[in-house]
């Protein structure tokens, strides 16, 4: 897997100057473009697009220093359509404009090329199942939040704070389903829904404070509701200091799980799942992603 997105990176080094499609990308490191997205965020620490679009300011910037060509020339080289978007790029990335870079010789900001490497840690294992569910339904209320990589989510904290202990009792009253197997995980989840493709911080999702029911569930017109086609799963679980062991799991499951078996991740909801202690300092967790095996 290392091997066809390191592929993938050759490619987009050898097109920095033209368009790149994530369609091609995605085939020649053999996944999908959705699966693409999120490794390669989970790997580098930085959305695909952001590291295409720095690598390419990066080597524009060179151009800019050299001299040999004019501005517009290398503002349309790299894809911009104007000066002035060209610059403001440049600036985001440099911290200066092209001009001021090219009058004073100032010393500009350079994205490394990546490539990716197995490293064997082998200090500890990954307590995963896979589970096949048929359709279900997630039910709660609902928040439109930013994405936070590290730390407690301030907004997510506030929402749940916020929700009164009589709409709580009816959503918990909503986890017993005719079809125990279908209530799965048990109680209430925290369930992330419709990111954006980058998974950038800062970028929005859905958040439900919730519980998963069946599909026959009726669903008050005060709540809010998800329904998540049949599919599987992979379900992780993890113990330690809360928020960061839950996070940290996530990394995990993309920068280690996923390299290294034959599931790729499918677009749907990832649902977690807390026990907190009593002083809330640790939590025993379970987190549901959605999967589609790559290989018979």
């Amino acid at each position: 897997m290392l091997e066809r997105l390191n592929e993938a990176l050759e490619h987009i080094e050898s097109r920095l100057d033209q368009q790149i499609e994530v369609t091609e990308l995605a085939r020649i490191a053999m996944t999908s473009e959705y699966h693409l997205r999120r490794l390669f965020s989970a790997l580098a620490g930085l959305p695909l697009s952001e590291y295409i679009r720095r690598r390419r300011l990066t080597v524009a910037g060179a151009e800019v220093l050299a001299g040999e060509r004019t501005l517009l020339e290398i503002a349309v080289r790299y894809g911009y359509g104007s000066g002035e978007a060209f610059a403001r790029a440049f600036r985001a990335v440099h911290g200066v404009g092209p001009g001021e870079a090219r009058r004073t010789g100032t010393s500009l900001t350079s994205q490394p090329r990546l490539s990716f490497r197995l490293v064997i840690e082998g200090s500890s294992s990954m307590r995963y199942r896979i589970v096949r569910k048929e359709a279900f339904q997630v039910v709660g209320k609902r928040i439109r939040v930013p994405l936070v990589h590290e730390g407690m989510n301030p907004e997510i904290a506030k929402f749940i704070r916020g929700l009164p202990p009589e709409t709580m009792q009816r959503i918990k009253a909503l986890s017993d389903p005719t079809d125990p197997s279908v209530q799965q995980p048990r109680g209430i989840v925290g369930v992330s829904d419709n990111l954006a493709p980058s998974r950038a911080e800062g970028t929005e999702l859905d958040y439900y404070h919730a519980v998963v029911t069946d599909t026959g569930t009726t669903v008050p017109e005060d709540l809010d509701s998800l329904t998540v086609p049949p599919g599987t799963w992979a379900v992780f679980e993890s113990s330690g200091p809360f928020p960061l062991a839950l996070q940290h799991m996530w990394r995990d499951v993309f920068t280690q799980w996923f390299p290294s078996n034959p599931y790729e991740s499918r677009p749907g909801p990832e649902i977690l799942r807390t026990h907190l202690s009593k002083d809330a300092t640790e939590a025993d967790a379970e987190l549901w992603i959605p999967v589609t095996r790559t290989t018979p």
